[in-house]
């Protein structure tokens, strides 16, 4: 247990916030600290094949060790950490043998980790806890994921007994921006299929996620000397909210679940002659992902004509741009890498919890790209944010279901 422990906090201690704002790949320099580490633990570990590109993708082999065709899989997961929470600085906290009770995070801040709030804390009494000292996120999105990948390797290599085919990791940067793909490699990872290790829960195994769009609304107005601005003034940040307003309601992260999609205002920024709306727009199902997207022009379009006469040119514009996809449909024709998954799952005594993402993963455009990719567990919990945490068994049940599902894929 403590190796893994120690290999998780070697990693989640280097900063490799992600930049939405940037235009280079990594989006970050600091991201190169950790790529760079990883690199030399491969080569150290024993991985053939070990390369790191300009933009900081990192791939690597294991060797097959059997005499007979075996399908070639990979194993993927993002360094970047989301730029949502600061990932400076982070100082884990190891609590052993959980009790069930509150977390006290920061006493100085008051900050508590609580079951009262975050109910999933109770599945894990009794076990090793990793958490944040309450002013950072963790980094187990998806560092847990390296973490595990990585062990496992080190394991199927220190232990040739256990038969498999020709395995490949990837590691890459840039996923929480929407970009961890953009300049992957599938030809040169030369994979049939493989997974992403990002997701939450113990047990989870997702083929399934969102559609996805961002999209950013500009308002314009009329700034007029406030005592004189009867049937003048038009301030944009009004504009703004109405348009928040006029989307529905109850349709917002905070009140949905399952296949259930949204509309996530994330930031407003304004003054009376300028206002901006950026939001994401989600959905499970692409026809209704599609109305989605009209409803945000359909809005713009209401204003423009309603302030048409008065502004005398478009007061709002809306741009809307396509994020990622549903995977469904291109893991479906491949079920059986999932059935392996969730075999290997169940012979290791874990429950598999089969789901949709409410999200996306590098997995869902890898899967568009060529490479079927289905979302395995990584452990962690309370992704984004300083109520991060990881239970190491589940770390270690992840590394445990990476072995297993090579040695079922070379199974003849």
């Amino acid at each position: 247990m403590q190796h893994i422990i120690d290999r998780f906090v070697s990693y989640v201690t280097i900063d490799t916030e992600s930049d939405p704002n940037s235009t280079t790949t990594p989006s970050t320099e600091k991201q190169w600290n950790l790529a760079n580490k990883l690199v030399e633990e491969l080569k150290a570990m024993g991985m053939q094949e070990v390369s790191i590109d300009e933009n900081a993708y990192i791939m690597a082999t294991l060797p097959s060790n059997v005499d007979y065709d075996v399908p070639t899989i990979g194993f993927v997961a993002h360094f970047d950490t989301t730029p949502d929470f600061t990932g400076a600085n982070v100082k884990p906290q190891i609590i052993e043998n959980y009790d069930g009770q509150d977390i006290v995070l920061n006493a100085a801040q008051n900050i508590v980790l609580s079951p009262n709030y975050f109910e999933d804390l109770l599945l894990y009494k009794g076990q090793t806890l990793i958490t944040t000292d309450g002013t950072t996120l963790l980094g187990a999105d998806d560092k847990a994921g390296i973490t595990e990948i990585m062990t496992a390797m080190e394991y199927l290599i220190q232990h040739p007994e256990i038969k498999h085919g020709k395995i490949r990791v990837g590691f890459t940067p840039d996923e929480e921006i929407g970009r961890g793909a953009h300049k992957f490699d599938v030809a040169k990872f030369g994979c049939d299929w493989a997974y992403t290790m990002d997701g939450s829960q113990i047990g989870e195994l997702e083929y399934e996620n969102f559609n996805a769009a961002g999209a950013k609304i500009t308002f314009k107005g009329k700034s007029v000397h406030p005592g004189y601005a009867k049937g003048k003034m038009i301030n944009s940040m009004l504009l703004a909210n109405r348009f928040i307003s006029l989307l529905p309601e109850n349709e917002v992260p905070e009140r949905t679940t399952g296949y259930e999609g949204f509309f996530h205002v994330h930031h407003l920024n304004g003054s009376i002659e300028e206002s901006t709306v950026e939001l994401i727009i989600r959905d499970h199902d692409k026809d209704k992902f599609e109305a989605r997207k009209e409803l945000i022009h359909t809005i713009a379009k209401q204003f423009n004509a309603e302030y048409a006469k008065q502004f005398g040119e478009n007061i709002c514009t809306a741009e809307v741009k396509d994020q990622y996809f549903n995977m469904r449909e291109k893991v479906e024709p491949v079920f059986h890498i999932v059935e392996i998954a969730e075999k290997a799952m169940k012979e290791l005594g874990i429950e598999p919890i089969i789901k949709p993402i409410r999200g996306g993963t590098d997995g869902s455009q890898l899967s568009y790209m060529g490479l079927p990719c289905p979302n395995i567990f990584a452990g962690g919990h309370n992704f984004h944010g300083k109520y991060e945490y990881v239970p190491v068994e589940s770390m270690i049940k992840a590394t445990e279901v990476i072995v297993k599902i090579a040695e079922l894929t070379a199974q003849k």
